[in-house]
């Protein structure tokens, strides 16, 4: 019996110290199992923080995310033309206001005051600068930032997108996207690009076609679903690029309903689709555009006609809402105008919402609401001309040992 006892524990140990066997095991526990084996030993913890580990284990399973807290950007200062306005010394470039222990540690370590203004984030990677060409990528895990080259084109006015790409290695990498905007439509029907690669670290030049009269929003960030980029356009469109299609186009959808709202933003639905969302002074309403049956893909073809079409999902009349969360609604004593500020990452069914500078998590399905305490000066999101972005980090095990990439400052 002992021998036989023996022989399993031989074959157990064997197989377990086969990355490929263990990985394949490992790869079948929830997430909330998965966390536990990193203090097993340091391979373990390599293994489960690899990229390529997690890659495969984000494919089968849902992740969910943590809220570090919200970045404030006040856009009479990103691209400030000559004789604009003036940051005053006593606001910072790049405000935070922070709702996790996390987030107070990144608020007073210093390093955001030498980023410049937040322009996105992606999988908890920073992109900063002062535009029109100083960048900087900031990677949370090694603390590290990244001075990108400066672009080798100069747009007057532009948009941007930031995309955290999946990799074989343990190398990050990433590409960031400028876009110029045409304030007049000189080319009725092109967009000028230029990419950053960080696997070749340059940026490359090239044009993108649009099937009509196309003029992007100055001074935005795109949406990025499933590493597809999805602009604010003019006459209320929606802009999509795919970087990764073979054909350089883009396409315009036209959001639903009036787009003279107060706010709007843009998601993905938990089915994986665009979800937009806008809100006015009565109440919010949120749509999704529907998937055909090769999902986005009739956009970016040149030859067919899309017939993909938005469907109201939810509506939410804010008198109501607050009648539902009499609490809230007593504690909220300027009751300021409601506004949907993002959707939640986590649960596409819940949204944050901020009341003067007060800010809360609605649940669309109970009606339940729940207020985001945070550290930092409420009032500096009062301002007509500020966005406040709330900041996620993938909820993953993270170690040095497995991030590559170098610095500089």
């Amino acid at each position: 019996m002992k021998s036989r006892r023996m022989k399993h524990e031989g074959v157990l140990h064997t197989a377990l110290s086969c990355d490929d066997i263990l990985c394949n095991i490992l790869i079948r526990l929830p997430p909330e199992s998965i966390t536990k084996f990193v203090i097993v030993s340091k391979r373990w913890l390599h293994l489960i923080c690899s990229s390529s580990f997690r890659h495969s284990y984000l494919s089968r399973w849902r992740v969910g995310f943590n809220l570090l807290g919200f970045f404030v950007c006040n856009s009479l200062y990103l691209g400030r033309p000559k004789g604009g306005a003036r940051r005053p010394r006593s606001e910072p470039a790049l405000p935070l206001l922070s709702s996790s222990r996390e987030g107070d540690d990144l608020k007073f370590s210093g390093v955001l005051k030498k980023l410049g203004y937040f322009i996105d984030s992606s999988d908890g990677l920073l992109l900063c600068g002062r535009h029109p060409k100083t960048y900087f990528v900031w990677n949370p895990i090694t603390k590290q930032q990244h001075k990108l080259p400066h672009p080798r084109v100069h747009f007057e006015e532009l948009c941007m997108a930031f995309i955290v790409e999946d990799s074989p290695d343990d190398e990050i990498c990433y590409r960031v996207v400028r876009a110029k905007c045409e304030s007049r439509f000189e080319e009725v029907n092109v967009v000028t690009i230029e990419t950053f690669l960080s696997k070749i670290s340059t940026w490359c030049y090239s044009k993108l076609r649009c099937s009509s009269t196309i003029s992007l929003s100055p001074w935005t960030s795109g949406t990025v679903i499933g590493g597809v980029i999805h602009w604010y356009a003019a006459q209320g469109n929606i802009a999509i690029y795919d970087p990764y299609h073979h054909e350089k186009h883009i396409a315009l959808v036209k959001l639903p309903g009036p787009f003279d709202f107060d706010e709007q933003v843009l998601g993905e639905s938990s089915d994986g689709c665009l979800q937009y969302g806008w809100s006015c002074k009565a109440g919010l309403q949120i749509w999704v555009l529907e998937k055909g049956f090769d999902g986005y893909s009739s956009l970016f073809s040149t030859n067919e006609q899309s017939s993909l079409s938005w469907s109201l999902r939810y509506k939410l009349n804010f008198k109501i809402m607050w009648r539902k969360n009499p609490t809230l609604a007593t504690k909220c004593v300027t009751r300021k105008e409601t506004e949907i500020l993002a959707f939640s990452p986590q649960d596409s069914k819940s949204v944050f919402i901020r009341s003067g500078s007060s800010i809360y998590l609605y649940h669309i399905g109970s009606g339940r609401m729940e207020v985001i305490q945070y550290q930092g000066r409420g009032s500096s999101i009062l301002s007509d001309f500020s966005k406040v972005v709330p900041y996620f980090k993938r909820a993953w095990p993270q170690s040095t040992l497995c991030c590559g990439g170098n610095s500089s400052t």
